[in-house]
This record gives C-alpha cells, sequence and structure tokens, in this order.
C-alpha cells in the first residue's frame, strides 16, 4: 500500500522546509534499498512492502520536525537503522516515509572518568568500539549482526548480546537516550533525569517501555551507553560430544558454575553440527561420531581468566567432553559476526544443493525445557520438509541469556529457497512460525528472547503470551499515537483503532 501521488508531492514540498535537497529520496532504488530486511520473503511480493520516499535526517531537531509533518498529514512513517532485524520491523508495511538514521553516527562524548559514551544512534557498535579502543575500553553490545546494526535497532529491538552474560544486553548496557515521540514531541528516556544514571527509583521505569518496540513508539536519536574496560584476554573453548544429553547437561553445568568472567555458553545439537560441517564460513572438521557441540566464552584479565578456564575445561571433562584445539575454537568464536551470507549451503529432501536464505526463530526457554523444545521444534520443520521442497533444517543452539543459565536464547535455523518461495510456501511458513510460537508458549517460555514477534505467524499469539499486557500496549500505543503513524500495522496494534488503516 502506498500514498496517492499528489499526496507524495505535498509531502516532498512540506518536507524542503525542514531538511536539504539531498536528505529526500524518492528514486526506485533508493526506496527499495530500504525496504527489506535479511529475513526472507516472497520475490513476487516485495513490491507490496516499499516506502513512498526516505529521508536522512542528520539531528534530533530534524527527526522531531520530519515526524511532526507526518502526523499532520497522517502520513505512516518508519524508522531503519541498520535493517538487519528479522522480524519486519523496519519494513514499510503501508509505504509512507522512512526515516534513516545512518547519517546521526558522530560520538559526541567519551567520558573516560564516568565510563559513558554518548552517540547518535546511527553508528555501528563496530565503528563505535574502533574509537573506544585507542582508550581502553569498549562498549560489550554484541550481536551476531554487529559489524552493521546500529545502536538505534538495538535500542528499537532492545537487542540481545552474544556475551550478555557477562556484561548484560541492548537494555542493560543503554543508560538513557532521546526519543521522537509519534507526535514529534521530543523526550527524554532513561533512569531518572540525568543521561548517565544507571538507577532510579524516581517515579516509573519507563526506559524499558520504550526499548523492544520495534518502532512504533517513536525513533531514537542519541544514546548514552555503558562503557567497560577492555578485555586483556578472551577465552572460547569448543567441546565436541557424542550425544546430545552429555552436551546438554554440560552447557548447564557451566552456566552454574558462578565464574565470574563467564561470557556465555552454547550448545549446538545435531541438527546444527550437520550444517556447519558445510558451512564453508564456519568449517569445523571432525568425525561423524560427533553429536553436539559446546562452546564457552571468557572475558577479562589475563590473571582472572586463566583460573577460570581451568575451572571449565575440568566441568567439561566430568561431562565427556572432547576440546577440539586452540586453533578451531578461536577461529569459530572469531567468526561468530560471519554467519548471514549462506547462499549455497542448502539441501532439498533428495540432497540437491541449492541457494538459500536463512531465517531463524527464537525463543526464550528455561534451561529445563530445552530438550522437550528443540524435539517439538524439529518435528515441526521436518513436518514443513515433508509438505515442500523449499525448507531446509539448519539445526538449533541454545545460548545462555544470563550468568545463571535460568533461560536460554534457543533458535531453529530454516533455510528458505527464497526463489521458490510462492504463495503456498509462504502459508506454510506462517503456520510453522505459528507451531514454533506456541510451543514456546505451552512451555511457560517467551516468543521471542532477541529479535522481536511482529511477524506474520507468531504475532499471532503475542496476545496469548502476554494476557492483559496486550490490552497496555494498545492503550500505550493509543495514547502515544493517536493518529497511528508510527510503523502502523506491527504487533497487531491497529487493535488501539477503531479502524485497521486510519492513515
Amino acid at each position: 500500500m502506498t500514498i496517492a501521488p499528489e499526496r507524495v508531492e505535498d509531502l516532498v514540498t512540506a518536507l524542503r522546509t525542514v531538511l536539504r535537497e539531498d536528505q529526500i529520496l524518492t528514486s526506485k532504488t533508493d526506496r527499495y534499498n530500504r525496504a527489506r530486511v535479511p529475513a526472507p520473503f516472497p520475490v513476487h511480493r516485495w513490491a507490496e512492502r516499499v516506502p513512498d520516499l526516505a529521508v536522512l535526517p542528520t539531528t534530533t531537531e530534524q527527526v522531531a520536525d520530519v515526524v511532526r509533518i507526518a502526523n499532520e498529514l497522517r502520513i505512516p512513517i518508519v524508522p531503519r537503522d541498520g535493517g538487519t532485524g528479522l522480524t519486519d520491523g523496519a519494513v514499510p508495511l503501508r509505504g509512507g516515509i522512512v526515516v534513516d538514521v545512518k547519517r546521526m553516527n558522530k560520538i559526541w562524548e567519551i567520558d573516560l572518568d564516568n565510563r559513558t559514551a554518548t552517540v547518535g544512534t546511527g553508528i555501528s557498535m563496530l565503528k563505535l568500539n574502533e574509537e573506544l579502543g585507542k582508550h581502553g575500553l569498549f562498549y560489550p553490545d554484541d550481536p551476531a549482526s554487529y559489524p552493521c546494526s546500529l545502536v538505534g535497532g538495538r535500542i528499537g529491538t532492545s537487542g540481545w548480546s552474544l556475551i550478555g552474560s557477562r556484561y548484560g544486553h541492548t537494555r542493560d548496557l543503554v543508560l538513557s537516550f532521546d526519543l521522537v515521540l509519534p507526535t514529534g514531541e521530543v523526550m527524554h528516556v532513561g533512569d531518572g533525569i540525568g543521561r548517565k544514571i544507571s538507577k532510579s527509583s524516581s517515579g516509573y521505569q519507563l526506559k524499558h517501555l520504550f526499548m523492544g518496540h520495534q518502532g512504533t513508539l517513536g525513533i531514537a536519536t542519541e544514546a548514552t551507553l555503558k562503557l567497560y574496560p577492555k578485555p586483556e584476554a578472551e577465552l572460547s573453548p569448543f567441546w565436541a560430544f557424542d550425544n546430545y544429553d552429555d552436551a546438554y547437561a554440560c552447557v548447564g553445568a557451566l552456566a552454574r558454575a558462578g565464574v565470574a568472567t563467564f561470557a556465555g555458553a552454547v550448545l549446538f545439537d545435531e541438527w546444527k553440527v550437520a550444517y556447519l560441517r558445510r558451512d564453508d564460513e564456519a568449517y569445523i572438521p571432525q568425525p561423524n561420531d560427533v553429536r553436539a557441540l559446546v562452546c564457552a566464552v571468557m572475558y577479562g584479565y589475563e590473571d582472572e581468566v586463566r583460573p577460570a578456564g581451568k575451572r571449565l575445561f575440568r566441568i567439561a571433562k566430568e561431562h565427556n567432553a572432547r576440546y577440539l584445539g586452540d586453533e578451531i575454537s578461536e577461529g569459530d568464536w572469531a567468526a561468530r559476526h560471519d554467519r548471514y551470507a549462506t547462499p549455497l549451503h542448502g539441501r532439498t529432501k533428495d540432497g540437491q544443493v541449492v541457494p538459500m536464505s536463512w531465517h531463524c526463530e527464537d525463543a526464550a526457554v528455561n534451561y529445563t525445557r530445552l530438550p522437550s523444545v528443540t524435539k517439538a521444534w524439529h518435528e515441526i520443520v521436518a513436518d514443513l520438509r515433508r509438505k515442500t521442497d523449499v525448507f531446509d533444517d539448519w539445526g538449533m543452539f541454545a545460548y545462555t541469556s544470563a550468568d545463571t543459565g535460568v533461560d536460554y536464547l534457543t533458535e531453529i535455523d530454516v533455510g528458505i529457497w527464497e526463489q521458490q518461495l510462492d504463495d503456498r510456501a509462504w502459508e506454510l511458513w506462517v503456520q510453522a512460525k505459528r507451531e514454533i510460537a506456541a510451543v514456546a508458549i505451552s512451555h511457560q517460555g517467551s516468543i521471542s528472547a532477541c529479535h522481536g514477534s511482529c511477524r506474520e505467524g507468531e504475532v499471532d499469539l503475542v496476545p496469548d503470551e502476554l494476557g492483559r499486557g496486550f490490552d497496555v500496549m494498545l492503550e500505550v500505543k493509543r495514547a502515544l499515537d493517536p493518529n497511528n503513524i508510527m510503523n502502523p500495522g506491527k504487533y497487531l496494534l491497529d487493535r488501539a483503532y477503531d479502524t485497521e488503516d486510519p492513515a
């Protein structure tokens, strides 16, 4: 859905009063380049999700001006940061304006004494840490998309960090931020009014409300972040197992070991091991009797990582682990950000190699529920593969979300032959997503631990998971965005309004 041509002309005229000509993009190339995310979608339907134009603001004031104009004209507006999300948060479902924040990428301040950095939300963690490293510091928000995801997108998704068990996740690391509300008002969000305060008991804790909303409540423009000393030492051992049960017991024991430098542990199941054997970007040579892998990661000073490593190696040995060696361990952990391009690793049911896109479904699942969720999810994908050759099971991993291992980011990766993703295959996939989400809820988990759950399929079950909390979401959306212009169509939030498409 797009807006009428004459309204686009009126919109461009209005935007020229607050932006330069080179900040307003209307060409087909510019619009299509800002319409996609890595999550697969039927190729023949791409044109359904294209903005009418994009803008490139450089200041909070410009963002606020653009949003005010959109609100006055009742034009949909979609925030876009790195565009690496997997749940369509940055995809325009109803045309309108995409606000691309990539030019808002300045580092405004590095406070060495209070260990904070204040930055524009268009900066990536990679670029930020290049500067922080000069001061012996780093910002430890470490997603798989680390080189290209941006601070603003991490706020909008309440992102999950690969080393979150040591340092926390985005919600813990972002101290405060400026937010442009759907009406164009600018609000500072944090604990208390101070930009560098990490804990306040004054009033409601609003920071978390404005994290993870997938761009439906506003646009973050400037953020103050918590910094840590750059680790002196890193240890990332990989262990092999000849059965899943030993690996499962081992990863739980590692997570509960109470090691202060523990940054995370990962359990890879047999399906994932089979995929890794053919993944050129992360090839782990190993015998065919390997049925599971476990990785642990420790960050800190040399004199604390060494004894901690000895403790974890002892635990692994007690669980029948085989260490894969320094070269493989260090190389695979170093490749953790390089898993997005996997074009030739898909397999049809008869073993044919085909180009597939990667997608995943993620949930938050308690440790004790991992085996049954793993079994149920593989059965869902197996049923999907029986019905069509478009999908391939690329295995599962479970990753500690905190230092105690109480719950795990649990993910099943699915290869999708996107060029063959017709309407029937898409409907089968959407139904499988519903079933995967239902399994998570039935095991007292959450539909999503990190990516969000606003894509067709799993979003249908969000009211079931949240209960009265979903009604509160509707009330908040209606109060802050009375005209439903901020990323409309996401999270079933249209239910807050009298009509489904007020824009």
